[in-house]
Parts: C-alpha cells; structure tokens; sequence
C-alpha cells in the first residue's frame, strides 16, 4: 500500500514513473518498496458526444496520512509526470483514504 492508479498516459509512462515515485515518496509512506503497486488503466474520455483527449490523471488509494504529505505527495506526483510527458501539461491527483479495518491482506484487515 499505497496504490497508484494511472490514466490518460501510456503505459510505457506508468512503468517508467514507477522506480522514481517510489524512491522519492517511501519517505512520505512509510512502507516498504514492495508494497507500492503502479496500475496502468487504459481509458477513453469523451466530450459533448465526441472522443477527447485527457490530461494525466493519477488515483492514490492509500492510509490517511495528513494534509501535509498528501500536499507533498501530490507536488512530487505532479512534478514526475511532467518529467516525462512535459511541464505545460495538466496532471490530476486524487486521493482516495482507505479505512483500514476495510483493507485485507490474506483474508486479514490492517
């Protein structure tokens, strides 16, 4: 945990991203590396009847942690992505906090 969930951007832009955002927001997380997981969804976003194009669009899920480092992790999160795709672009984050005796791992909740 925490989990990252990718639209709007090519998968090849997800695997790339993946190394990066988790040696700079572990810190922020508190997790071991291996509990980051990087999901890529392929979407299609329409406008008034027609096929749109969309701009970057990346789901947390992850434990409340604060204002304060969800503010940090969304500046980090931003900063990456127009790393790869170009700093004019528009990046959406969104954060989804998961109560934890909701989450389970191996039929057993955090």
């Amino acid at each position: 945990m925490p989990h990252f969930r990718f639209r709007a951007v090519e998968p090849q832009t997800v695997q790339t991203l993946s190394k990066p955002l988790i040696d700079e927001l572990q810190q922020y997380m508190e997790c071991p590396r291996e509990d980051f997981t990087f999901e890529y969804i392929y979407t299609t976003f329409f406008h008034e009847g027609e096929v749109s194009q969309a701009y970057p669009f990346v789901e947390v899920l992850w434990f409340d942690r604060g204002q304060e480092k969800q503010d940090a992790v969304a500046k980090v999160i931003t900063q990456q992505v127009r790393g790869v795709i170009g700093e004019d672009v528009d990046v959406a984050v969104i954060f989804t906090a998961l109560n934890a005796s909701a989450y389970y791992d191996n039929g057993e909740h955090y």
